[in-house]
């Protein structure tokens, strides 16, 4: 259950660490990634690690100065317990429970943070646990979650009826990725890094094919590192904050509209601040379609 509790063992301010980025594949190879087991003789992925020291700015105490339209990342602070944190729920252990009473709770919060959006439709989420055994950990590569590829197939594949799927296309549509820690404590060990869509470059995203086990191959991208990009993390993020990772907005695509980018890199990473003895960082990302306006 995720409770917010006071503490002072979080590192705060900025902070020098390690990313691990992605090398271009060869010209005329696409890159892939197995989202499970990848089938026998094929590697999990074939893109060639390329880790760089980056400088991470703290974004506490100017939460307020990054948007989604500018950053594609925006903080919440102050949500109320979810009811999948009472008794009524499963505390996050169970998928069917998270639907029921989870995503309705992040469906109500995009919309309200959101401004014009009309719909939103989720379409799965990811558990990240710190046990050796759990099969999703915090990942440690600098990625994005869908591009714009991805967007328009992910639209397609959920709205079944294909005339309002084109007239959904036609309009501004995005794909949102709510994030949480579910720890009690403030989160120390493996924070979320991410940076700015306004510093990135064309140039520094890298198709990847998202290889599913029921055969769904989807895209999303890796990211090679160039040092114009600007890096950021909330320190000591609770349970009553969300962040906002915007990983597509067709806005975007658009000259002159405004939004610069809407496609938010993250990783988590190693902050050498952290405690040897702390308490491993552990999330859920619920990641939705948002239509509107």
């Amino acid at each position: 259950m995720a409770i917010t509790a006071p503490s002072t063992q979080a590192p705060r301010g900025p902070v020098t660490a390690k990313l691990n980025f992605s090398h271009p594949p060869p010209a005329g190879v696409t890159a892939f990634n197995y989202v499970d087991k990848p089938p026998a003789g094929q590697p999990q992925r074939n893109l060639t690690v390329d880790p760089h020291e980056v400088t991470i700015t703290d974004i506490r105490g100017r939460e307020s100065a990054y948007t989604l339209d500018h950053d594609a990342f925006q903080l919440i602070s102050g949500v109320a317990l979810s009811a999948e944190e009472t008794s009524s729920g499963s505390g996050f252990t169970d998928d069917s429970s998270i639907a029921a009473h989870y995503y309705p709770e992040v469906e109500s919060l995009l919309l309200s943070a959101i401004p014009g959006s009309t719909r939103v439709l989720i379409f799965d989420h990811t558990i990240r646990r710190a046990d050796a055994g759990a099969s999703r950990k915090a990942v440690m590569q600098v990625h994005v979650d869908q591009t714009a590829y991805s967007a328009t197939k992910r639209v397609r594949r959920h709205i079944s009826d294909p005339a309002e799927a084109d007239a959904l296309l036609r309009g501004r549509y995005r794909i949102v990725n709510v994030w949480r820690t579910l720890n009690k404590n403030p989160v120390e060990a493996s924070p979320l890094a991410y940076a700015s869509s306004s510093s990135l470059r064309g140039d520094d995203v890298v198709p990847v094919e998202h290889r599913y086990p029921d055969g769904y191959v989807g895209q999303t991208a890796a990211i090679a590192y160039h040092p114009s990009q600007k890096w950021y993390y909330t320190s000591g993020m609770t349970g009553d904050e969300r962040l906002l990772l915007e990983c597509f907005d067709s806005e975007a695509l658009k000259e002159n509209s405004g939004v610069a980018g809407g496609r938010v890199p993250h990783s988590a990473f190693e902050d050498p601040r952290t405690r040897p003895d702390a308490e491993g960082r552990e999330s859920i990302e619920v990641r939705a379609l948002v239509f509107g306006p």
